[in-house]
């Protein structure tokens, strides 16, 4: 198994999911084609090793489900803004 799993967009590219051990949910890293703000993730290609640059930020404005992290290497360092128990901590991606 990966860390990480690769899948195409209907906007013609590409996203980058894994699982996430804080919230419980999957979050997309995607890839290729600018988000509204016009960010895009940059990633390593390694599905086992997985870095995407910048951080991933899911519900920026409600506290209380509000997960942030960065992704390096494998590994998922959650920020300290985040709502759930891992938050400050790092700890290594599951499998997808």
């Amino acid at each position: 198994m990966s860390k990480a799993k690769v899948f195409s967009t209907s906007d013609g590219g590409r996203s980058v999911w894994i699982e996430c051990p804080g919230c419980g949910y999957t979050h997309a890293f995607k890839l290729d084609v600018p988000q509204e703000n016009g960010a895009i993730w940059k990633w390593n290609g390694d599905t086992e090793r997985p870095t995407f640059t910048p951080s991933m930020l899911v519900n920026a404005h409600h506290e209380s489900s509000r997960c942030h992290s960065f992704v390096t290497d494998g590994k998922i360092q959650f920020l300290s803004d985040c709502w759930h128990p891992l938050k400050g901590q790092t700890v290594e991606l599951p499998d997808y």
